[in-house]
């Protein structure tokens, strides 16, 4: 409880919630000076979270627009395992109760309940065009209608923004609640291969803390994100290289179709129409008003999704799904919804290729080839030519062995010379 006093006391929040805060008097210049020092990198986001910005501005810039939205700045971060469940619940109360949750405080720990306890995906998965292939089944999303989701998302009403544990205090904290994680995609194979995860962060509205004590059970929790060392990037070893984002925000089933900038159904595509990407009544909500996630994701292995609902079991499957991105993406290890891969075909004509042997009966040679080619081709010193009008053409002397595996055995003996 006093580290929770004195982050809330950091962040510029009053601690009401415990009487025997006296600590915070001796902690007080240094509590101060921190504030200040937040104050003046108000725009600095942690690691992991500038990596997210940066693919969303470029991400709306690439698709033209031109649109300021900023992940959260200042939040409630859940540096350590247990916290989550520490601030779910009015410190001085057994029961909380939210338009969108009840929790209970019960021998066990915490009990919560969502007020939606869904078992369907049907017409949940909308996915935002300009990146991968859109499977037929999922909507697409377009990118500005994405963007004013985005935006919307990151300014949820007040009432979603109480933290839990400030109820009944006279001034009750509304801000928002961050999570790291580092979910494993590929498992430790001792002796060949070094355990590899990925890095997502989640943001949740205050009041919703509960889904992230959640999904902090199931994955665990990464710890502070400001610190170098929970800094994947500085983890090449076991970082896949991929950055996921999960916003919640159940308050964007209230938009409507109209104001997102959907098409009239008379204007719309046949895609569009199919998806319900238009409208016919300018009062109709998006997606009918019902719960959805919207994912943005390209092959430069980040994805951002925002999730209209605060069903449990929503951010869970996100979490797995991300994971599925992140092995697609990285290769060399399976993955659970293999049914929704993207599959590209490969082939292995073998591992040596020597000319003479699969071409015996041509009498062409490599200098009869450059003499014939002169005006286009330039010769290399290094024994072989490249094709002037068409880069993407070698030559190469008729007696040449192409060994695909060399590289790879000279890359390893290297590594036992520097060792």
């Amino acid at each position: 409880m006093q580290r929770i006093c004195m982050q809330l006391a950091a962040l510029g929040h009053q601690c009401g919630i415990d009487s025997h805060y006296s600590y915070l008097e001796v902690a007080d210049s240094l509590l101060r000076n921190y504030s200040q020092h937040r104050r003046l990198l108000a725009h600095y986001r942690c690691p992991a979270d500038q990596r997210i910005q940066d693919y969303l501005n470029a991400y709306l810039q690439r698709n033209g627009i031109n649109s300021d939205i900023g992940l959260p700045g200042e939040t409630f971060s859940l540096q350590q395992a247990g916290l989550a469940r520490e601030v779910s619940l009015p410190y001085s109360a057994n029961y909380h109760q939210s338009p969108l949750l009840e929790s209970y405080r019960v021998a066990q720990g915490v009990l919560h309940n969502p007020k939606s306890d869904r078992r369907t995906t049907s017409g949940v998965f909308h996915i935002v065009e300009g990146g991968l292939p859109i499977p037929t089944d999922k909507r697409a999303v377009p990118v500005a209608v994405y963007a004013k989701l985005l935006e919307a998302a990151l300014q949820p009403p007040d009432e979603l923004m109480r933290l839990p544990i400030s109820s009944g205090m006279e001034e009750p904290v509304d801000i928002w609640v961050s999570l790291l994680l580092r979910p494993v995609v590929r498992p430790e194979v001792k002796g060949v291969l070094p355990e590899k995860s990925l890095e997502i962060r989640l943001f949740a509205p205050g009041s919703l803390v509960a889904n992230l004590d959640f999904v902090e059970t199931i994955f665990g929790n990464a710890g502070d994100p400001f610190l170098p060392e929970n800094d994947a990037a500085l983890d090449i070893e076991h970082w896949t290289g991929h950055s996921g984002c999960i916003i919640l925000a159940p308050h964007l089933t209230s938009l409507k179709k109209q104001e997102l900038g959907l098409p009239h159904y008379d204007d719309a595509s046949e895609r569009q129409r199919k998806d319900g990407m238009c409208w016919s009544d300018k009062d109709e909500l998006y997606n009918d008003g019902q719960a959805f996630k919207v994912v943005c994701r390209d092959i430069n292995g980040v994805i951002v999704t925002v999730i209209a609902d605060n069903y449990f079991g929503y951010s869970k499957k996100e979490v797995k799904s991300q994971i599925s991105y992140s092995s697609n993406l990285f290769g060399g290890c399976e993955e659970e919804h293999a049914g929704g891969a993207l599959a590209f075909p490969r082939f292995n004509l073998g591992e040596v290729y020597q000319p003479p042997q699969i071409h015996p009966a041509s009498d062409k040679t490599f200098k009869k080839v450059c003499q014939q080619l002169e005006s286009d081709i330039d010769i290399q010193p290094q024994g072989y030519a490249l094709d002037r009008n068409y880069p993407e053409i070698i030559y190469v002397p008729q007696d040449a062995k192409i060994d695909c595996l060399g590289w790879q055995n000279k890359m390893e003996s290297s590594k036992r010379l520097s060792c």
